[in-house]
């Protein structure tokens, strides 16, 4: 496939997505400027994680009104295959792509460790290869309080659009294993169409043997062997 990997002024994973992309799962990888409109007709659009204009106002706030979010929003719109990590999801939240908010954390610091989440369910392309069990993925951020209305939080759940949760090493979901205080352990989100994903965990930082941890791994590639297979 060929993926085109957004760089925003502040984006800080770019590099790291693009070498998991390219040299551990062997796609083609395009990078895309913030203030080009194209997309070069790309297959997927990554966007990374990172600090996209400094979180100023708010995490991906500004970022949202980039040129080239009017074409990920149309390309989207129309069935593109669109991936957020991190300051990536909440940038894709604030472009109305996917629902809910990113807030801060409940302890109002930044949080850089390794947590464990598990697979919502099986339902979209991202997870559908996914065991019920606990996968090692790292964090980084902020505002990574995951919110949305009581009666939205009550469709997702129902929709089967909530992918990821944080849990315990034993995939136990506890209000302990929650890094940020996140509505109901909520570590990632898809739309209704479930073309566009968005998590805050970092997979690309958990992809590499040489890591000693390839959990990540996992989650690309069952993200890339069900592309078109489990959309609505």
């Amino acid at each position: 496939m060929n993926i085109g990997v957004i760089v925003f002024p502040g984006s800080n994973c770019d590099r790291d997505m693009m070498y998991v992309l390219e040299t551990i799962l062997g796609h083609t990888v395009v990078e895309l400027w913030h203030k080009d409109a194209d997309l070069k007709n790309v297959d997927m659009v990554v966007l990374p994680g990172g600090f996209s204009y400094g979180d100023y106002l708010r995490s991906g706030a500004i970022a949202r009104f980039s040129p080239v979010m009017n074409s990920v929003v149309e390309f989207a719109k129309n069935g593109g295959w669109v991936i957020g990590i991190c300051n990536g999801f909440q940038v894709l939240c604030e472009a109305g792509l996917l629902p809910g908010a990113l807030l801060h954390n409940t302890s109002h610091r930044f949080i850089c460790k390794n947590v464990f989440i598990k697979p919502a369910n099986n339902a979209s392309a991202i997870n559908a290869d996914l065991e019920d069990k606990a996968y090692q993925i790292p964090i980084a951020h902020g505002e990574g309080r995951y919110y949305i209305g009581d009666d939205e939080l009550q469709k997702i759940e129902d929709n089967n659009q909530v992918i990821f949760r944080y849990c315990d090493t034993t995939g136990a979901i506890t209000e302990d294993s929650n890094p940020n205080g996140s509505l109901n352990n909520i570590a990632g989100v898809c739309n209704e169409q479930r073309n566009v994903f968005g998590m805050m965990p970092h997979p690309e930082r958990a992809a590499d043997k040489h890591l000693g941890n390839e959990d990540g791994k996992e989650i690309f590639l069952s993200l890339f062997a069900n592309l078109g297979v489990l959309k609505a």
